[in-house]
């Protein structure tokens, strides 16, 4: 499901595959939840949040071929969340897990939040 054509994130969730959509879901509301006053948008074929009115968002998640991948795109909250995220799959801004049951919804939620709470650059 890359690069989906889905124009609103309800869409992309119900076109997910079926034994992923439940954790899609539950990232988005995490997302929801975490994120308060963000903008959610479809952009780049994925779920995006953003600050309102900004053009850059800083945060977005995807149902990729063989992963489940969170976007990360805040590199001063990356580099604060180092040591939890050694242990993973990690990218170039990217978070992948393999299985549905891999995502870590603590770890996601810990790095909600400190999105929330930092106001900077993008990168």
């Amino acid at each position: 499901m890359v690069m989906s054509k889905a124009t609103d994130v309800d869409e992309y969730l119900a076109q997910a595959p079926e034994e992923r959509r439940d954790v899609l879901t539950a990232v988005r509301d995490l997302c929801r939840s975490e994120l308060a006053g963000f903008e959610e948008v479809m952009a780049h074929g994925m779920p995006l949040y953003r600050r309102p009115g900004a053009a850059e968002g800083e945060v977005a998640f995807a149902s990729q071929q063989r992963h489940i991948s969170f976007y990360l795109l805040r590199r001063d909250v990356w580099d604060a969340f180092a040591d939890r995220l050694a242990g993973h799959d990690t990218g170039k801004g990217c978070l992948r897990f393999s299985r549905p049951e891999k995502v870590d919804t603590e770890l996601l939620r810990d790095l909600l939040r400190a999105t929330a709470a930092t106001d900077g650059p993008v990168c």
